[in-house]
């Protein structure tokens, strides 16, 4: 039993004539009737009494039209589901970011976009570091992260999609010798200072951009307190216990006792990437990279 078959049955049952079927239905009435008849046969009883002036429904066609109309229903229904799984309008999007990647405008921006153009998509958000992030990507368990990957960064399995650069700022406690001064500041300013840095295992990146950019001043950052993650940085700077550097985007937390400052020439970059699956094909996906393309137009 096809779908047409049903097709063909409804149109007779609701004209009650073949001859306006078969117009409604725009093929000839002989051919309607021969599917008619073959539909009956492979129920094993009429679903029609022939009358003068057109069809009606025998008691078995009369039991027989609910189920057919609701099985066109649900054939209509599975056609629309798969049309908007193939658009990316329903499904799934896990999508990952780092601690500092969630501050960027950017990021929270294409969010916010996906949300709003696709609604009926289940989201799944994960923040951690971005080692962890790709290696969750080589195994397609994220489909995207948001990342901030170090200039070498290289994995055969990942696609990096880059996205603008971030300066970076000099963060100083409220009372610090160089906190009132509006210029510029060298990094070189902080050649004596102690620093409070996150982990490297929690920004490797950004960890390493700050070292290297402290070598080509001339010195290497002492550190005197780490911060546990990169957004306690900035409390940890404030309550007194050194300095930092830190991306623009994370300098929008404005606490009492700590002031940014821009450096002077050599100021350390924040890299920002959208990292996917080279393996994953996704229509989702495709949504979310036409998101963040429109952010940047």
């Amino acid at each position: 039993m096809e779908l047409r078959h049903l097709r063909y049955f409804m149109a007779v049952a609701e004209e009650r004539n073949f001859t306006r079927a078969a117009g409604r239905l725009g093929i000839g009435q002989p051919p309607l009737s021969q599917q008619i008849r073959d539909l009956e046969r492979e129920v094993g009883m009429a679903l029609f009494h022939r009358v003068p002036h057109g069809a009606e429904l025998t008691k078995a066609g009369e039991a027989f039209l609910p189920e057919a109309r609701a099985a066109l229903t649900a054939a209509e229904r599975a056609k629309a589901a798969a049309i908007r799984a193939e658009r990316g309008e329903v499904g799934r999007l896990a999508l990952g970011f780092t601690g500092s990647a969630s501050f960027n405008p950017l990021v929270s921006e294409a969010i916010r976009a996906f949300r709003t153009g696709w609604p009926d998509v289940e989201l799944h958000l994960e923040e951690m570091h971005s080692d962890s992030l790709l290696e969750k990507l080589g195994r397609l368990e994220l489909d995207a992260a948001f990342i901030r990957p170090g200039p070498e960064s290289a994995w055969p399995d990942i696609t990096l999609h880059a996205l603008p650069d971030e300066a970076m700022l000099m963060a100083l406690p409220v009372h610090h010798p160089l906190a009132g001064d509006q210029a510029p500041l060298p990094l070189a300013a902080l050649a004596q200072e102690r620093f409070v840095l996150f982990p490297r295992g929690v920004g490797l990146s950004l960890y390493d951009e700050i070292v290297r950019v402290c070598g080509q001043a001339g010195f290497e950052p002492l550190v005197g307190q780490e911060a546990p993650q990169m957004s306690s940085v900035v409390n940890l700077v404030a309550a007194g216990l050194g300095v930092s550097i830190v991306t623009a985007s994370i300098a929008q937390i404005r606490l009492p006792g700590v002031v940014y400052r821009p450096f002077a020439g050599g100021a350390p970059i924040a890299r920002l990437a959208l990292a996917t699956p080279r393996a994953l094909r996704s229509p989702v996906l495709d949504n979310l990279r036409t998101c963040v393309k429109a952010l940047l137009l």
